[in-house]
């Protein structure tokens, strides 16, 4: 098991931010180069490839969120404003847990990702030859972006 002291962290800052806040919400992006590959993140502490985002701090907006994790996590810069896709319920995290959840065409990266303590491996893929150990919540947000997959509510 990977680093399991760092799983037991979050699900204590998951537990803080649900005893300090009546509801906790992030952002994540499907974040797309001009060759149409897509940005995913490995983190160190969860299994699988993901898509880029996280939790937003206090006073800070969804969009200011948004290019935050997205410098933080890729060295990710937008040249095109991010387009809003849907708001989702991610009852696995906890009750109380909301994603907004972004498109981003046209990204580029300012310098290759270093891994460091949360992000443990990162990159662009196609669309069709994502990492096999791809989440499905990322496989399912990137089939309702094609069109292959319906909308739902839940992340």
């Amino acid at each position: 098991m990977r680093r399991w002291y760092l799983r037991v962290l979050m699900r204590l800052v998951h537990g803080y931010y649900a005893l300090s806040r009546g509801m906790t919400i992030g952002v994540r992006a499907a974040c797309f180069d001009v060759e149409g590959r897509v940005f995913l993140v490995r983190h160190s502490y969860l299994p699988g490839w993901h898509l880029p985002g996280g939790g937003l701090d206090r006073d800070e907006t969804a969009l200011e969120g948004l290019l935050r994790e997205l410098r933080e996590e890729g060295n990710l810069e937008t040249t095109a404003p991010p387009t809003l896709v849907q708001v989702y319920y991610n009852r696995r995290t906890s009750r109380r847990d909301h994603v907004v959840f972004y498109r981003c065409d046209g990204v580029r990266q300012t310098l290759p990702k270093v891994p460091d303590l949360e992000i443990a491996a990162s990159g662009f893929f196609a669309l069709d030859a994502l990492p096999d150990d791809t989440t499905p919540a990322t496989r399912r947000r990137l089939g309702e972006l094609a069109g292959s997959t319906a909308f739902d509510s839940y992340w």
